[in-house]
């Protein structure tokens, strides 16, 4: 493969040929397609962002958009990269499984975590009597009867 070189505008080769200047032109650096070791996009790099990318990431490989996300969560867990980097790929490895096949299935489940996380907060409190009787009294949905057999006498 020939190597790449950089291309130069009719106005600026007019330009230059004017002023009497040779022309000459360097080589663009060689691209590769590189694939992100989380969540498996490939895109076009140089060696040189390459090598940057794997020495800020423990020797892995992640994509500008992973790099992002890593450097949100670092600024998440107080600057902990390694545990950041491993987060995002867990993340990362649990969609490409589930999320990407069944989008609604890995919907389910993040509503799930949520619901989780938000119960963990609640659970060590045992509700009081007068607790249970202040939830009643604002409106708590109770079941009195079934409505089918009103809906079968309409018919």
């Amino acid at each position: 493969m020939e190597s790449l070189q950089r291309t130069i505008s009719d106005i600026s080769f007019e330009l230059i040929k004017e002023a009497g200047e040779d022309l000459k032109l360097s080589s663009v650096s060689e691209v590769e397609d590189a694939k992100c070791e989380c969540c498996g996009m490939s895109e076009e790099c140089t060696a040189g962002y390459i090598n940057n990318m794997r020495e800020k990431f423990s020797g892995k490989l992640i994509c500008g958009l992973c790099a992002e996300a890593v450097e949100a969560e670092i600024g998440k867990n107080g600057g902990k990269r390694e545990k950041a980097l491993s987060e995002h790929m867990n993340d990362c490895v649990k969609f490409n499984r589930i999320g990407r096949a069944y989008p609604a299935l890995f919907q389910a489940e993040t509503v799930k975590e949520i619901l989780k996380k938000r119960s963990s907060y609640c659970v060590g409190k045992p509700l009081s009597p007068s607790d249970k009787r202040t939830l009643q009294s604002k409106g708590g949905i109770t079941r009195s009867s079934s409505c089918i057999p009103a809906i079968t006498k309409q018919v």
